[in-house]
């Protein structure tokens, strides 16, 4: 039987500078603790806000960087049962479409840096980061996929549950 745990709607957003370097968050409180992550944050639910919407405010919030709903492009879609056993989440992985300063306000939420992508491997992450959302991104940036993480057992399983193998497709869902 599954277990009731709270539910979050959160945002991750990837944001790239004219070197290609990615943005990265070494987080001071959990969830992530200590880990590099990209920038992000819960869900407002409380005033009906919308994803889009969370992407903007965590990316003023956390770095100081004015975006419009429509530099994002929405990535993915993951929902994550059982997370660390404490709480289910669903999570929206935006990218900004166009490369962004470099000069950015201090964080509150922790230490922000900007990483080569081929490093991130090395980095302290979490996870499921590791294991699905990085591989993930990389593979569907620019396009879509939605991915469900199960995390309730002692082995993390996962599985794609709609890929947009290519920008075509939009076309076809449109």
């Amino acid at each position: 039987m599954p277990v009731s745990l709270p539910f979050y709607i959160a945002v991750l957003c990837y944001l790239f500078n004219e070197s290609g370097q990615l943005l990265l968050l070494k987080r001071r409180k959990p969830p992530n603790q200590h880990l590099h992550s990209p920038i992000g944050g819960k869900l407002n639910q409380s005033i009906g806000e919308s994803p889009t919407t969370c992407a903007v405010r965590e990316i003023l919030e956390e770095t100081g960087l004015v975006i419009s709903a429509t530099d994002l492009h929405l990535t993915g879609i993951v929902s994550e049962a059982g997370f660390d056993n404490e709480a289910h989440w669903l999570m929206f992985l935006y990218e900004v479409n166009h490369p962004v300063s470099t000069k950015l306000a201090p964080c509150p939420e922790g230490q922000l840096d900007w990483h080569n992508p081929a490093n991130i491997p090395e980095l302290p992450i979490p996870q499921t980061d590791r294991q699905v959302l990085w591989p993930l991104f990389w593979k569907y940036r620019h396009r879509f996929f939605a991915a469900h993480i199960d995390c309730r057992k002692q082995e993390l399983r996962w599985h794609v549950e709609q890929p947009c193998e290519d920008a075509g497709d939009w076309a076809v869902i449109l």
